[in-house]
């Protein structure tokens, strides 16, 4: 079943419908001309094809990123007995992880209601693969709403991720160092609880449901309880099913990898979407596409690090009502209108060696 995108999405009337507090802005700040010049390249015509929601397309890479970690899970458990159980173990673990994060990006489909077409169903689904990964849904949608209204501004939730790169070979080993052992998880989970790190550069602390609507903050109210509740039930639950071994099962093939090895790879991925840029004016310089083919180092950052097509993410941010498998059809479309000539366009291997740069002069 195919929807038109949703009113909180963009299009000119949805905007006009959009309650405050739960709009997607377009992002106008001062010069932000070739931002505005990107968004008025595509007539109506041409983007209503682009923000049709395919229920089948969407379903299809939920089951393919679930499918992805039941194949990890087998592959941990049948290489325990084996000679070579660490090396299926850690692979399985990596596998698993990898397929953790895809179910991150479906989140954030949700997020932007892209996700299926039917609201009540979108809500509920989204919910259900947050809870997964300890992840409210509803509470990221609050937060992940400032970070397209206010990209690199003083209110974008996202910066102290992000922001401030390049940093130093050091710096960043040093950070998904401590990712991969579990020691920064518990801010991701802050995070996606609604509490975003402090700024640096700002020194403020951002509270995402106090600039949102009385609907949204009750909904994500409602989800974060739910989240606690499901992972004080999931492991009760392995443990009633296969006492001892069922919970240790449960807690190695899947909050292991949700601490351990999905934790820089959500860091990596942020940062090749906004690290180390340097014209904050406009969405097609502020974000970063990266491109996932032409070469081998393009092919492993596809798989690692951008599932379902979020290696888009400059398209993602100047049309954010285009759900993840038409973003190729919008690049190829701005790239034959000449939208991204100057744009943050590049093969994973340049954007590695500008994050990965020595630490920038700070003015």
């Amino acid at each position: 079943m195919n929807h038109a995108p949703h009113p909180q999405q963009g299009d000119g009337a949805g905007r006009a419908l959009a309650k405050a507090g739960e709009e997607f802005r377009d992002d106008l700040r001062a010069p932000g001309s070739r931002n505005a010049h990107a968004r008025r390249l595509l007539s109506a015509e041409e983007l209503a094809p682009l923000t049709t929601l395919s229920d089948g397309r969407s379903m299809l890479a939920v089951l393919q990123t679930v499918l992805q970690a039941a194949a990890g899970m087998a592959l941990a458990w049948f290489a325990w007995a084996t000679w070579w159980w660490w090396l299926g173990g850690l692979a399985g673990l990596v596998l698993i992880g990898v397929a953790q994060h895809g179910l991150f990006i479906l989140a954030h489909e949700a997020a932007h209601y892209r996700l299926l077409s039917n609201r009540a169903l979108n809500d509920g689904l989204g919910r259900l693969i947050g809870m997964s990964g300890g992840v409210s849904m509803c509470t990221y949608r609050v937060t992940h709403r400032l970070h397209h209204n206010n990209l690199y501004g003083p209110e974008d939730p996202d910066t102290a991720i992000h922001g401030g790169y390049p940093r130093g070979k050091a710096y960043l080993w040093k950070k998904l160092g401590q990712d991969l052992i579990g020691w920064n998880a518990w801010k991701t989970y802050a995070y996606f609880f609604g509490s975003p790190a402090i700024n640096e550069d700002t020194k403020r602390r951002i509270s995402p449901l106090d600039d949102t609507s009385p609907q949204l903050r009750a909904a994500a109210r409602r989800d974060r309880w739910g989240v606690v509740a499901f992972h004080l039930l999931a492991p009760a639950c392995a443990a009633f099913i296969g006492g001892l071994d069922g919970l240790l099962v449960y807690l190695a093939l899947w909050t292991l990898p949700l601490l351990t090895t999905l934790q820089p790879i959500l860091r990596l991925r942020a940062i090749c979407e906004h690290g180390a840029v340097n014209d904050l004016t406009s969405p097609l310089t502020a974000a970063r596409t990266n491109r996932t083919w032409g070469n081998v180092g393009n092919w492993v950052g596809r798989f690692f690090l951008f599932p379902h097509h979020v290696n888009y993410h400059l398209e993602h941010h100047l049309y954010p009502a285009v759900p993840h498998y038409n973003l190729p059809r919008l690049h190829r479309l701005l790239e034959e209108k000449r939208a991204l000539g100057e744009a943050e366009v590049r093969d994973i291997r340049e954007t590695w060696s500008w994050i990965f740069a020595p630490r920038k002069t700070r003015g």
